[in-house]
């Protein structure tokens, strides 16, 4: 069976809700009854027809051609299969994913893998603000899986994260970690002001040198055990993490946000 894919026709001028485009709501449809389907672009209910061109039978593999930022909600809530993004994703990609495999080769919006539970999300290019953040209003933000960035991501990233991973191969804009209360966020490049802001757990796990906040206290250079465990997790992955020459065990701890439970460390890769 081929993977069932979606080609988008022409460039939009609105955004349009993915969200209905999952795996485990397609498998049981028809090409034609998938090609019914609506999709909300602004004001309008359009069938899927009228903007992509649709193929394949396989809806356990989903595939988007000519994708476009300004498709929102793609993978929302997907639970098993994959979908492969060929292009841009718009906001809201992988938001509440419970299981199953997103890949994007271009970037995604804002709120990528907002609240995800389970799963994997990696995204080839760049990642806007609040990366595996929660919703306004809401106080757990991703709470498993795995999400890979092979660029650089906005602001926010990890914002109320509640458990899992997040491996940021490039560089985190201002406030990365902020109001942590579990979970890994790795950044193998620069990292912005404001590192860790109202952190209260969790683990932030840096290569280069970085503006430590004053809530942080400074508790020495230790060897950690549990850090080659750590590196021989993501041996499975495509990316600089899985590399040997990326691991460490000897790092600079920093402990905080001593303003909150102060139960959170900033772990800087240790020169000496």
């Amino acid at each position: 069976m081929s993977a069932l894919t979606f080609v988008l026709k022409q460039p939009l001028k609105q955004r349009v809700d993915m969200s209905p485009l999952v795996c485990q709501r397609l498998t049981e449809l028809t090409l034609t009854q998938i090609g019914a389907l609506p999709l909300q672009q602004g004001k309008q209910q359009i069938p899927v027809e009228a903007l992509f061109e649709v193929s394949g039978t396989d809806t356990a593999q989903i595939v988007i051609k000519n994708s476009s930022d300004k498709l929102d909600f793609i993978g929302k809530e997907l639970h098993g299969g994959s979908i492969t993004v060929e292009g841009d994703a718009g906001a809201y990609c992988g938001m509440g994913m419970k299981a199953g495999n997103i890949t994007v080769l271009g970037n995604v919006g804002l709120f990528a893998a907002c609240e995800m539970k389970k799963g994997q999300l990696t995204v080839h290019g760049n990642a806007g603000d609040f990366l595996g953040g929660a919703l306004p209003g809401n106080k757990m933000g991703m709470k498993g899986g795995v999400v890979l960035i092979k660029g650089n991501v906005g602001e926010r990233a990890g914002d109320h994260l509640r458990r899992g991973v997040i491996l940021i191969e490039g560089n985190a804009g201002d406030y990365c970690g902020s109001r942590m209360t579990a979970g890994t966020i790795a950044v193998m490049g620069k990292v912005g002001n404001h590192l860790g802001y109202a952190m209260r757990r969790g683990t932030l796990l840096l290569w280069q040198s970085a503006k430590i906040p004053a809530m942080f206290n400074d508790c020495g250079t230790h060897t950690l055990a549990f850090l080659p465990l750590l590196f021989a997790s993501f041996k499975g992955l495509d990316s600089k993490f899985a590399d040997k020459a990326s691991a460490f065990n000897r790092v600079q701890r920093y402990g905080g946000d001593m303003a909150e439970m102060g139960r959170g460390e900033i772990l800087l890769k240790s020169v000496a």
